[in-house]
C-alpha cells in the first residue's frame, strides 16, 4: 500500500464555485482520490478556503464589510456545495485558521532563519488618492507579452504569463482607477533565479518529463525566460503577519501562504500523522506521493515556486505531479466570475436536485483536459438522455425488468466471470481505464465505463430472452438465467469503473446487486487489473423493485430556462458595460485639454508586411510605412484581421508613443482603433486616397 497526499486548489473566499473550478480542478482531484481508495491504496484529499487573496479585500470594500465577514460567508457556502456535490475531501479547512496562521509564519521564519530571502527596498505602486501601496491584484494593465487590457499586476490570465505590476503596458489601481506612483517600500524576496541554478531543482525539473504537455510547456517557458527573485512580502492589512519585528503592516504574499494551507490543513485533520504524508522518510521507497489538482492559471506556483519553499525549507516531499487542466468556456464565451457569466454550482444543486453526477459526468466528459474546452446547456441535455440514459440507465432497467418478470427478481449461482462470452473485451477496457486514470486522462478512463454498458446492452440484445424464455421448457429457463446472471455481471462492473465518476450511481448499483463495500476494489493479479476474485462468485441477487430508473431525461424546459438566465446575464453585463464606458468617457472628456491632444503625433500609415507573434492568440506584429520612416508596430488585432489579408491597408497610428517590447519585439507606436459595445475593433482610415502615409490627424 502505497501513501497518497492529493490536494486540489484553495478556493479563494470572495465567491462561489463554478462549473469551470468544477472541471479544471475539483472533479479531476476527486476522482483520481476516489479510484487511489478503490484501488486500496492510503490516501488523503486535502483541500479548504483561500482566505487571504487581494480577491477578499476588493469584495469586503465592494459591500462595505470587513473580509472576515466575505469569507465566513463563503467559506460556508463552498463546504457545503463541494461535499453536497460529492467531492470525497477527507478535510476542507481554511487558512484563517489560528493553525494555518502558525503554520505560515514558521515556515517563513524557517527560511529567515536560513537566509533565504533577500531583503530588498524596492519601488512598489502607491495610490496617492486611496493613501495604501497597491497589492499586486489591485492593479491592472496591459499585458506586455500578448496584450491582454485586463492582466493583473501578477499574472495574466488570457495568456498565463507570471508578472510584475512594474511590467504593466497603462497600469491602473483598482481602488480609484487613477495611474499610481512608485515609491520605496522594503520587502523579503524569494532569489528564484539562485535556486533555479541549484543541483536540487535541476533534478526535480526532470519530473517534468513525464508530466502532461500543457504543464510542460507552460513551466519550460518560465525557466527559458529565467526566474526573477520574487517578493515573498506585501503591504496590507489582511493576511498572515510577517513574523519579523520590522515588518509593521506587511503580511505574507497570497501564493506563499496559500499552498502551506495544505500543510495546515493535514495538520489540523491529522495531528500526529501528519509528516507520514508530507515529509521525506528514512527509507526513500516509503516517500508519500504529493500530487497538486489545479487550474491552468496556478501552475506556476505549484510547479516551480511552492517546490522552490518547499526544498529551500528541507525535509518535505516534492509535488510528484501537477495535473493542471485547461479553462473551461460557457456557452461561446469564458467563464467571468465578475461579469457573473458562470453556471455556480449552488445554483445547479438547487436548479436540479439529486442531479449531481449528471453534471459530474458530463463536466467530465468535456473535461479541458490538455486545451480549453466548452460547455453549453444543450450538449449537457444530449450527454444526459443519449448516454447516460439511452446507454447506461437502459441496460440496467432492462436487465431489472426482465430478472422481474422471469424470476420475480431472485437470481443465485455460481458465477464464473471468466466464462462471460465479453470477458476479454471487457478485461481490456479495465487496463485501458487502469492506464488512463494513471495518466489523468480521465475523459478516456469514463468513456470505458461507457463501453461497458455498451457491450451489455450488445450482448443482452443479441440473446433474446424475451424471444428464447419458455417456463415449460428447463433448458430455456437455465439459457434465460445465464443470460441475466451474465448481464449482472456487466452491470457490476460496469459500476466499479463508474464509482470514481458518478459515485452515487455506482452506490445504487451495489446497493441493487447487494454487493458490500469491501468488494468494491480494483485489484491487480497477473500483472492485470481486475476485480476481486470474490466479488459476484456465489452471489445472491434480490431484485426488491420491479424496474430501475438510475437516469431520468432532461426535458427541453429546464434547458430553456438555463439559457434564458445566461442571455438575462448577458443584457444586464452590456448595460453595465456601456454605462461604465459613458462615465469614463465623461471623465475623459472633462480631463483631457487642447495641449494634452497637442503632444499626440497622430498620422496616416500603411501596413507593409504582418505576421503573428509566436505563443499569442492576440498579436500581430506589423511593419509601417509612416511617410517618415518604417517602423515596426505590435497590435493587439489577431482575434480581428487575418496577417495576410491586411497587407496595403491605411491606419491612423500614434507614431511618438514611447517604444516599448512586447514578448520581445519593440514597438514603436500604436494603431488607433475603433471599438463597439461587443469588443470588436475595427481600422480607422482616411476616406480619401489623396491621404498619404504621414499625413497627419488634427
Amino acid at each position: 500500500m502505497s501513501r497518497y497526499l492529493i490536494t486540489a486548489a484553495l478556493p479563494y473566499a470572495n465567491g462561489p464555485v463554478h462549473i469551470g473550478h468544477l472541471a479544471g480542478c475539483y472533479i479531476p482531484a476527486d476522482i483520481y482520490a476516489r479510484y487511489l481508495r478503490l484501488k486500496g491504496e492510503d490516501v488523503k484529499f486535502i483541500c479548504g478556503s483561500d482566505e487571504h487573496g487581494v480577491p477578499i479585500t476588493i469584495k469586503a470594500r465592494q459591500l462595505g464589510v470587513s473580509p472576515q465577514d466575505v469569507v465566513d460567508k463563503y467559506h460556508t457556502i463552498m463546504r457545503d456545495a463541494f461535499f453536497q456535490f460529492g467531492i470525497s475531501f477527507d478535510h476542507y479547512s481554511r487558512t484563517s485558521a489560528p493553525i494555518h496562521h502558525r503554520t505560515a509564519s514558521e515556515f517563513f521564519k524557517t527560511l529567515y532563519d536560513k537566509g533565504v530571502f533577500i531583503e530588498e527596498t524596492t519601488q512598489q505602486f502607491y495610490d496617492e488618492e486611496a493613501k495604501q501601496f497597491l497589492a499586486d491584484r489591485y492593479i491592472t494593465g496591459t499585458c506586455p507579452r500578448c496584450g491582454y487590457e485586463n492582466a493583473y499586476g501578477d499574472q495574466c490570465e488570457n495568456c498565463g504569463s507570471s508578472l510584475n505590476p512594474t511590467d504593466l503596458i497603462n497600469p491602473k489601481s483598482k481602488l480609484s482607477g487613477k495611474t499610481p506612483v512608485l515609491k520605496p517600500t522594503k520587502n523579503w524576496f524569494l532569489p528564484m533565479d539562485k535556486i533555479q541554478q541549484s543541483e536540487e531543482f535541476q533534478e526535480y525539473i526532470k519530473r517534468f518529463d513525464n508530466w502532461k504537455p500543457n504543464i510542460k510547456g507552460q513551466c519550460a517557458s518560465w525557466l527559458n525566460e529565467g526566474l526573477q527573485p520574487r517578493a515573498m512580502t506585501r503591504d496590507l492589512d489582511w493576511g498572515v503577519k510577517v513574523p519579523l519585528p520590522d515588518a509593521e503592516g506587511k503580511v505574507l504574499y497570497v501564493w506563499f501562504d496559500a499552498p502551506i494551507g495544505y500543510i495546515s490543513a493535514s495538520k489540523e485533520y491529522m495531528p500526529n500523522d501528519w509528516e507520514k504524508y508530507w515529509k521525506q522518510q528514512p527509507d526513500e521507497k516509503d516517500n508519500p506521493t504529493l500530487i497538486h489538482f489545479i487550474g491552468k492559471d496556478n501552475i506556476v506556483f505549484h510547479a516551480i515556486i511552492f517546490p522552490m519553499m518547499l526544498m529551500t525549507h528541507g525535509g518535505y516531499v516534492l509535488p510528484g505531479n501537477v495535473p493542471a487542466n485547461e479553462f473551461l468556456n460557457l456557452e461561446g464565451d469564458k467563464i467571468s466570475t465578475s461579469r457573473n457569466w458562470a453556471v455556480w454550482l449552488h445554483e445547479y444543486l438547487q436548479d436540479f436536485p439529486g442531479r449531481e453526477d449528471e453534471l459530474r459526468y458530463v463536466l467530465t466528459s468535456i473535461a479541458p483536459e490538455t486545451k480549453d474546452s466548452e460547455f453549453t446547456w444543450k450538449d449537457f441535455q444530449a450527454r444526459v438522455n443519449n448516454e447516460l440514459c439511452a446507454i447506461v440507465g437502459n441496460f440496467v432497467n432492462r436487465v431489472v425488468v426482465l430478472s422481474n418478470k422471469y424470476f420475480e427478481g431472485n437470481l443465485s449461482t455460481d458465477i464464473n466471470i471468466e466464462s462471460h462470452p465479453y470477458h476479454a473485451a471487457i478485461a481490456e477496457l479495465y487496463q485501458r481505464y487502469d492506464e488512463a486514470m494513471n495518466n489523468y486522462q480521465f475523459r478516456e478512463a469514463q468513456s470505458c465505463a461507457v463501453e461497458v454498458a455498451r457491450i451489455g446492452n450488445k450482448y443482452l440484445t443479441e440473446k433474446e430472452p424475451w424471444k428464447k424464455y419458455n417456463a415449460a421448457d428447463a433448458g430455456s429457463v437455465n439459457e434465460t438465467r445465464d443470460v441475466l446472471i451474465n448481464c449482472f455481471s456487466i452491470i457490476a462492473k460496469m459500476g466499479l469503473l463508474f464509482k470514481p465518476f458518478i459515485p452515487r450511481t455506482a452506490d445504487k448499483i451495489f446497493n441493487l446487486l447487494n454487493i458490500s463495500a469491501e468488494k468494491q476494489k480494483l485489484v491487480k493479479k497477473d500483472n492485470m487489473v481486475r476485480e476481486e476474485d470474490n466479488f459476484l462468485d456465489s452471489h445472491k441477487i434480490k431484485i426488491h423493485t420491479s424496474s430501475v430508473i438510475l437516469f431520468q431525461k432532461i426535458e427541453d424546459e429546464p434547458i430553456e430556462k438555463q439559457i434564458q438566465k445566461l442571455h438575462d446575464k448577458k443584457v444586464m453585463n452590456n448595460q453595465q458595460t456601456s454605462a461604465a464606458a459613458n462615465e469614463t468617457l465623461k471623465e475623459q472628456l472633462a480631463e483631457t485639454t487642447f495641449d494634452d491632444f497637442s503632444k499626440m503625433d497622430i498620422r496616416v500609415a500603411t501596413i507593409l508586411e504582418a505576421e503573428r507573434v509566436p505563443k499569442t492568440d492576440k498579436l500581430l506584429k506589423l511593419l509601417l510605412d509612416t511617410g517618415i520612416d518604417k517602423r515596426t508596430v505590435v497590435s493587439g488585432i489577431a482575434a480581428f484581421y487575418d496577417p495576410e489579408k491586411i497587407i496595403g491597408q491605411k491606419v491612423v497610428m500614434l507614431a511618438n508613443l514611447a517604444p516599448r517590447k512586447i514578448k520581445g519585439i519593440e514597438s514603436k507606436g500604436m494603431i488607433l482603433m475603433a471599438e463597439n459595445e461587443k469588443g470588436e475593433l475595427s481600422f480607422i482610415s482616411p476616406q480619401k486616397d489623396v491621404i498619404t502615409n504621414g499625413s497627419t490627424v488634427k
